[in-house]
Formats: structure tokens, C-alpha cells, sequence
């Protein structure tokens, strides 16, 4: 018969593996993930197809991302994870193209997108981890950022010629999106997120627009418009 101690001691240990569990299969989904979204933006690149529109981007994005929620608890989730992230790859690859195309040194420009992102993801995980902080009250404050960014976005996107505005809302996203890396590490860590195929979607987003935001920031600043 175990001593009240080791029943304590138990439940401790039982409480951390499905946490470091979620945490694992997260990152081992995530990277995944991100492997095949850049397998699909490279055939999109190599196919020259064109860009889907924001209209279509935007259905495509927020129907898969309700077949994730709603199968989020079976193995369908991961499926429907995969057909998202494709999605968002095949998107991406017309833009990659523009920049390389567009731009003298647009490679150069990609490349740099692409190693900022991961020095932000990789250190903002990092200290998530290590510090083991809990960055859960960031919450409102980034819904409510993302979605101020996401109407912003949607008139620069419609309203032709405000390139500061587009600038501004690229600006938002990767403070947001560096925000949206602690939160989200952070509820895995303490047990705030138990899901990790909604875990896996919401840091491929978060990665996938910070990229972008990057890519366009860069952009800006390299053009001689």
C-alpha cells in the first residue's frame, strides 16, 4: 500500500507524461508539417501555378481548418492536418516566385525570410522551454491583436495602394506571431493545450505568417518602388 507521499509523487509523474507527450508529438507532427508544405510550394514554384486568390486562399484555409477542429480527436485530424498545410504551400509558391523574380537578389531575400523565422521560432521556443514561464495571459491581448491585424490586412489587400497600411499590418503580424510562438509553448508546457494536432496547425500557422510578414517587410525595404 503506497504512502500518501508516493501517491503525491505518482500523480506528479503521471501529470508531466501526457504534457511531455503532447509536447513531443507536436514537434514531430510540426516538422512533418513543415517538410511537406515546402515539398508543395517547391512543386508550385517549379509548375509556375498561379496564385488562388485571396478568396479562394481564405475558404480553402478556414474549411480545412474546421475539418481540423471538428477531427481534431482522431486520427482523421492528422489528414486533414497534412491537406491544410499542403494547401498553404501550394499558396506560398507563386509568392516565392514573385520575389524571385521580381527582385534581383529575391533568393537572397527568401533565404533571409527563412533563417529569421527560424531564429525567432527556435528562440522563443527555447525560452518557453527553459524558463518554463507561463505566458498564458498574453491570450486576449493576441486574439485581439490578430484579429485588428487580419481587417487590416483584408482592406490593404482589397484597397490597392496603401503600402503603408500593408507595411503596419506586416509589422503586427511578426510581433504577434513571435507572441503566438510563447503562448502556444507555453500552454503545451503547462497543460493548457492537450491536443497536439491543434497544437501542431496553430504553430505552422503561426510560423507560416510570420515567414510571410517577413518575406514582405523584407521586401519593402529592398525595393526601389
Amino acid at each position: 500500500m503506497s504512502t500518501p507521499r508516493e501517491q503525491v509523487v505518482s500523480r506528479g509523474v503521471y501529470a508531466v507524461v501526457p504534457r511531455h507527450k503532447v509536447l513531443t508529438n507536436t514537434y514531430a507532427l510540426l516538422s512533418l508539417t513543415l517538410l511537406f508544405s515546402a515539398v508543395t510550394a517547391g512543386a508550385s514554384m517549379a509548375l509556375a501555378l498561379p496564385h488562388p486568390g485571396i478568396v479562394i486562399t481564405l475558404v480553402g484555409y478556414f474549411g480545412l481548418l474546421w475539418l481540423i477542429n471538428k477531427f481534431s480527436n482522431s486520427a482523421v485530424g492528422i489528414l486533414w492536418v497534412f491537406a491544410l498545410t499542403g494547401f498553404m504551400g501550394y499558396t506560398l509558391g507563386p509568392i516565392l516566385n514573385a520575389y524571385v523574380t521580381h527582385f534581383a537578389n529575391g533568393t537572397q531575400l527568401v533565404m533571409m525570410a527563412m533563417g529569421g523565422t527560424g531564429a525567432v521560432f527556435l528562440g522563443l521556443s527555447a525560452y518557453a522551454l527553459t524558463s518554463r514561464k507561463d505566458f498564458g495571459f498574453l491570450g486576449g491581448m493576441l486574439a485581439a491583436g490578430i484579429l485588428v491585424a487580419f481587417l487590416a490586412g483584408l482592406v490593404a489587400a482589397f484597397v490597392p495602394g496603401l503600402m503603408g497600411l500593408s507595411l503596419a499590418v506586416s509589422a503586427m503580424f511578426v510581433v504577434l506571431m513571435a507572441g503566438m510562438i510563447l503562448f502556444q509553448t507555453s500552454a503545451i508546457i503547462h497543460g493548457g493545450e492537450t491536443n497536439y494536432i491543434l497544437a501542431t496547425v496553430s504553430l505552422y500557422v503561426t510560423i507560416f505568417n510570420l515567414f510571410t510578414s517577413l518575406l514582405q517587410l523584407l521586401g519593402v525595404f529592398n525595393s526601389d518602388d
